[in-house]
C-alpha cells in the first residue's frame, strides 16, 4: 500500500509543478531560453501524469471486470443536474 501512495503523492507533486510552470509562463517574465526549458518540463510532467492516469483507468477496469461488470458507468455526482 506504500507504493500506491507515493504514486499519489507523485502524481499530485507534479500536478503542482506544472502549475506552478504554467503560472510563471503565463506571468510572462522568464527570458526565452528559460521559458523553453519550463515549457519543455511541463511537456515531460504532462506526459507522466497522463500516463499515470492511464494506469489509473486500466486498474479501474480491470477491478470491474473482476467483479462482473464490464461497462464503465458515468458517475453522477448528487449535487449535478441531470437536466
Amino acid at each position: 500500500m506504500a507504493k500506491k501512495k507515493t504514486d499519489l503523492s507523485q502524481f499530485e507533486q507534479q500536478l503542482a509543478e506544472l502549475e506552478q510552470i504554467v503560472s510563471q509562463l503565463e506571468q510572462g517574465d522568464l527570458s526565452l531560453d528559460e521559458s523553453l526549458r519550463q515549457f519543455e518540463r511541463g511537456i515531460q510532467l504532462s506526459r507522466q501524469s497522463q500516463q499515470q492516469l492511464q494506469q489509473a483507468e486500466q486498474q479501474v477496469q480491470q477491478l470491474l471486470q473482476k467483479d462482473g461488470q464490464e461497462e464503465l458507468v458515468p458517475f453522477l455526482n448528487p449535487d449535478d443536474d441531470p437536466a
